[in-house]
């Protein structure tokens, strides 16, 4: 997994450096001891007043009839790659504060931090999560009979990087593209908005 590894303008973890998001993936089945600890990572994220406004649906296709029901809630797009996935998740935020039923600004933020443990406890065990925005929510609905002020938000495709001479060559392209991101000075400010912050100026010689 190291063949996009990202290079970075400071020091960051290893984990984070090495974690990227493939369209291929090998026909090779993840633990389920593995999968179980995916979700524990996910459970320790922090959210706001400890609401855990996460759930997860998941699918393998070792049960090919779940695997469809799941694969089913995906866009097109997203289905064509992601059906050789081993496993799939469809991440559900529970927009309402359990204890007094008010709006919960934070609970896509705090599904965030989760799917971001999740991906992080994956890349330490040698697999890749590649997540989607690509959902078709009220399908997802339907399918799984998701509650009132719950939403499904988000999906993941779980697995071990394949090759991607697999794929179709538009999405060869973006798996063999090296990584890039905007530099901290177009989004670390200081004073007012779009003013790079001194922290993140590099200094001239």
């Amino acid at each position: 997994m190291t063949d996009k590894k990202a290079s970075t303008d400071y020091p960051i973890h290893e984990l984070l450096a090495q974690r990227w998001s493939p369209y291929c993936f090998e026909d090779r089945p993840v633990a389920q001891a593995d999968l179980r600890s995916l979700f524990e990572a996910a459970r320790w994220a922090a959210s706001s007043y400890n609401e855990q406004p996460w759930s997860f649906l998941v699918a393998t296709r070792e049960n090919p009839e779940e695997f469809a029901r799941l694969l089913s809630c995906l866009v097109e797009g997203n289905q064509g790659w992601a059906k050789a996935a081993p496993v799939l998740v469809l991440c559900v935020v529970s927009l309402r504060f359990s204890r007094n039923n008010k709006d919960n600004r934070a609970a896509v933020h705090d599904l965030g931090l989760a799917a971001g443990n999740l991906v992080v406890e994956a890349t330490a065990r040698g697999l890749c999560v590649h997540q989607m925005i690509g959902i078709l929510p009220d399908k997802a609905r339907e399918v799984y009979q998701i509650p009132e002020h719950s939403e499904a938000w988000t999906a993941m495709a779980i697995g071990y990087k394949g090759d991607p001479a697999k794929l179709p060559d538009a999405l060869k392209e973006r798996d063999l593209t090296p990584r890039q991101r905007k530099p901290l000075s177009q989004f670390v400010f200081t004073g007012k908005w779009g003013h790079p912050s001194p922290l993140v100026q590099k200094r001239k010689a």
